[in-house]
C-alpha cells in the first residue's frame, strides 16, 4: 500500500498525456527509497479540447504568421474558456474537467487503502481547475446548492469514477479533500478568473483545517500571478513564493527573463526541493 499520494494537473496549451514524467523521474531522484511509498495520480484534462482545438487551427492557422505563438494562445486560452462555457450542461467540460480530477483521487485512495494525505501539484489553468472543483465540493459539504459540475450530483457520476464500484459515503468525504494537506500552485492564473468580481466575493479554497496553500510565481511569467492579495481571505490561506522559473545559465538565455518562464516551473529547484520535502515528511508521518 502507498503511503502518500501526488495528484498533478497540467497547465494550458497543448499537453502530452505523458506530461508528468519528467517531474515524476525529478520526484524518484530526490525521494530514494522512499518513492516506493508514493501514489501519482495525472488529471489529463487536454483530451477534452484537444481534438477540437486542432480542427480549428486547421481550418484558419495557415494563413497566419507567428505559428508557434499563435499555437500557444490559441490552444492555452481555447482550455481557459471551454472550462468556462456551458457550465451548467451535464456533459459541460468544466464537469468532464471534474470528473478526470475526481477519478485520480479515488484511484489515489484505492492505493493508500485508507483516506491518506494528498498533494496537489497545479500548473497554470491546473489552478483554477483544482480550484473550482474544491470550491464546489466544500459548498455541496456545507448544504449549500451547486448550480454546476459534478458537485450538484456527485453519484450520478459514480461510473464514471469508480467504475462498477459503489461510491460510499467514505469515498465521497474523500473526494471533497477532506485529507488534501497541501497544494502547490505554479503559474497560476486565478486573478484572471476572479478579477471582474467584487472583493467580497473572491474567496479561497479550504477543504480541511490542515489544508496549506503554496502559490509560486516568475515576475516574468505574465500568464502567473501572485495570489495572497486577491482578498483578506486568500491572504489567511495561500503563502506566495517568487522564483526564477528556469534560472541556471542556458534558463536564463532561453526562458528565465521571459514569459517563456511559465514553462519552466516543474524543472526549478526552488519547487521540486520543498514539494520533495512535504511528501518526505508525509510519508514519514504516516
Amino acid at each position: 500500500m502507498k503511503k502518500v499520494a501526488l495528484i498533478t494537473l497540467h497547465g494550458m496549451g497543448i499537453t502530452p498525456e505523458n506530461y508528468a514524467d519528467e517531474l515524476i523521474s525529478d520526484l524518484a531522484y530526490r525521494l530514494g527509497s522512499d518513492f516506493n511509498s508514493l501514489h501519482i495520480g495525472s488529471v489529463y484534462y487536454k483530451g477534452i479540447l484537444l481534438e477540437n482545438e486542432k480542427r480549428i487551427w486547421a481550418r484558419v492557422g495557415r494563413r497566419v504568421r507567428w505559428d508557434g505563438l499563435r499555437q500557444f494562445l490559441l490552444f492555452g486560452f481555447a482550455d481557459a474558456a471551454g472550462l468556462e462555457s456551458s457550465k451548467s450542461l451535464a456533459r459541460s467540460v468544466y464537469s468532464q474537467s471534474q470528473v478526470r480530477l475526481a477519478r485520480e483521487l479515488y484511484v489515489a485512495r484505492k492505493a493508500m487503502g485508507r483516506d491518506g494525505p494528498v498533494v496537489v501539484l497545479a500548473q497554470s489553468l491546473g489552478g483554477q481547475v483544482a480550484s473550482c472543483y474544491f470550491w464546489d465540493a466544500q459548498t455541496q459539504a456545507e448544504s449549500q446548492d451547486v448550480q454546476v459540475g459534478i458537485w450538484k450530483g456527485i453519484r450520478n457520476f459514480a461510473v464514471e469514477i469508480a467504475g462498477p464500484n459503489a461510491l460510499t459515503d467514505e469515498d465521497i468525504t474523500f473526494l471533497r479533500g477532506r485529507t488534501v494537506r497541501h497544494i502547490f500552485t505554479t503559474g497560476c492564473n486565478i486573478p484572471i478568473f476572479v478579477a471582474a468580481r467584487a472583493t467580497q466575493e473572491i474567496l479561497p479554497i479550504k477543504p480541511n483545517d490542515s489544508f496549506k496553500w503554496t502559490n509560486y510565481y516568475d515576475r516574468d511569467d505574465v500568464l502567473g500571478w501572485p495570489l495572497a492579495d486577491l482578498s483578506e481571505e486568500y491572504k489567511t490561506v495561500v503563502t506566495d513564493i517568487q522564483v526564477n522559473a528556469g534560472g541556471g545559465i542556458l534558463g536564463w538565455i532561453t526562458s528565465s527573463w521571459n514569459p517563456m518562464s511559465h514553462l519552466q516551473y516543474w524543472r526549478d529547484d526552488e519547487i521540486l526541493d520543498p514539494l520533495s520535502d512535504i511528501i518526505k515528511s508525509l510519508i514519514r508521518e504516516a
